[in-house]
């Protein structure tokens, strides 16, 4: 019987139950939440599912998943060594279209306006005590773009990366809650009922160029995004080219649902309780909501502008869409218009500055760490 009773003692010992904490229980409650959000609500399930299951297996005591060799430790090397997101990126590339973008290139600028969000997020995260690095990662949330924001977080604030990247997702979940009232506030109904032309049609040589030229011109000036602008270019250019199909099928279909599997479960093992209980998790959703809603109206107000400047034939709601949330910024846009005028049709529009929020996010990424690594 002692023998038994010595063995049953190892056994508890030795099991999860007996280094469970407060805490522990504390995140699998938030990871079952994020679960409801993702299955059962539908928000972004197919990022927040795996992130609120990495959770729930984050917060499971001795595991060993930190130390001992396996899936779980490769999937963390794959987040830490960043050779995930560029891979997200590549899949991207290859289910983007950016031809919206260049048959009206002005849409760069809209792109480019919602970034403001992302350094207004910044400088309000320092003022609240995070350092420049830890408030650069914080302020990135604000380009609705989860890849990018989990390669600042792992160069500048490896540590918060499970804040993050669950603000991060929950934001471009939360897209038609938060952007429409926004976009109503900043724009009249007449504004909102602007008709735009048809695009004109864009040739094969430019959407070959443009990849190319891209890659070489970003890549040279902030040569720290090389990889995110490299692999988002050449997906694209799989697209473009006409004779990869294969690697286009694979980049934007096999390829991206098995790195986001492992992205997402890696993302969710890092929101353990000891990582993630802590005040600074409430100030960096607050922030990252901040930084998301300024995003969003620098990029209307300035569609105003162009509405001004090009006599009333831009509509100022596709500015909203220069987050980079591909594409649901640009369904947004296109019902928030439909409902001040049913025969508006701005999704093509919108996947203008869609797309040049996706380019603008890792422009401004890569400033970031070209000042402050």
């Amino acid at each position: 019987m002692e023998a038994f009773s010595i063995a049953l003692q190892s056994v508890w010992a030795n099991s999860g139950y007996a280094g469970f904490s407060i805490g522990n229980g504390i995140m699998i409650l938030v990871g079952i939440l994020l679960l409801y959000l993702a299955f059962g609500k539908k928000f972004e399930p197919l990022l927040l599912g795996p992130i609120a299951f990495g959770c729930l297996l984050a917060n499971i005591p001795k595991t060993g998943f930190d130390v001992e060799p396996g899936v779980m430790q490769a999937i963390s090397y794959g987040i830490q060594y960043e050779i995930f997101p560029p891979l997200i990126f590549l899949g991207v590339g290859a289910m983007t279209d950016f031809g919206p973008l260049l048959a009206n290139p002005k849409m760069l600028l809209l792109g480019a306006a919602a970034q403001f969000g992302v350094f207004a997020a910044l400088a309000s995260a320092m003022f609240f005590g995070f350092t420049v690095q830890e408030a650069s990662a914080i302020g990135i949330i604000g380009g609705a773009d989860g890849p990018t924001a989990i390669y600042m977080t792992i160069k500048l604030a490896p540590h918060l990366l499970g804040a993050i990247a669950v603000a991060a997702y929950s934001y471009m979940s939360l897209v038609p809650l938060i952007q429409p009232p926004i976009m109503k506030l900043l724009t009249t109904e007449k504004e909102r009922a602007v008709e735009m032309g048809q695009l004109r049609e864009v040739t094969k040589f430019e959407r070959i160029a443009f990849p190319v030229v891209s890659t070489i011109v970003i890549s040279l000036l902030l040569p720290p995004i090389t990889s995110l602008i490299g692999m988002l270019m050449l997906g694209n250019l799989f697209r473009e080219s006409g004779v990869t199909d294969r690697l286009s099928d694979t980049a934007q279909n096999s390829l991206i649902n098995i790195v986001t599997i492992f992205l997402a479960t890696g993302t969710g093992l890092t929101m353990s309780a000891e990582n993630f209980l802590h005040i600074q998790t409430i100030k960096i959703i607050g922030l990252g909501l901040f930084a998301f809603a300024v995003g969003t109206a620098a990029g209307v107000l300035l569609g105003k502008v162009m509405y001004w400047t090009s006599g009333g034939k831009i509509n100022p709601l596709v500015g909203a869409a220069g987050v980079s949330a591909v594409p649901m910024a640009a369904r947004v846009c296109q019902v928030v218009g439909q409902k001040a005028n049913p025969s508006n049709y701005l999704l093509m529009h919108a996947m203008g500055p869609n797309v040049a929020g996706v380019i603008g996010t890792a422009v401004a990424a890569g400033t970031m760490l070209a000042m402050f690594k």
